[in-house]
């Protein structure tokens, strides 16, 4: 078996699932798509996040996602359209393509993440 780079398990999550633009992103929030945050909380902290967004950290997605834990937020219902964003768009294509894996059939990520959204000039709460 070869050994694979980060860049290798990104390349490959993008292949799977759905690549989402800033402007898609925000379509969808105004149809009712849930949008959660996987990055850290102290990346919260610095750069604020996007209105409306829920926070469930990276370390935590397969727990926070899978409602026969302690830890299931509400917020991962598998019969909604659920959209994950990071920093940059790598922790959140492998966290969708994970989501996909426990059975989240509309599951989608937003490339590019928060930088992404940024520069489209969209707007975030602190």
């Amino acid at each position: 078996m070869e050994n694979k780079t980060a860049a290798d398990l990104v390349a490959e999550a993008k292949k799977n699932v759905e690549n989402l633009s800033p402007d898609q992103v925000e379509k969808e929030m105004s149809q009712g798509a849930t949008i959660i945050d996987i990055r850290e909380s102290e990346e919260l902290k610095e750069s604020g996040k996007i209105a409306g967004s829920v926070h469930a950290p990276r370390g935590m997605l397969e727990f926070l996602a899978d409602d026969t834990t302690p830890y299931h937020k509400p917020e991962f219902d598998k019969n909604k359209r659920i959209i994950l964003h990071c920093a940059g768009g790598g922790r959140s294509a492998m966290a969708a393509n994970t989501l996909k894996q426990m059975g989240y059939q509309n599951v989608a990520h937003l490339d590019g993440g928060l930088k992404a959204w940024k520069e489209a000039g969209k707007p975030l709460e602190q």
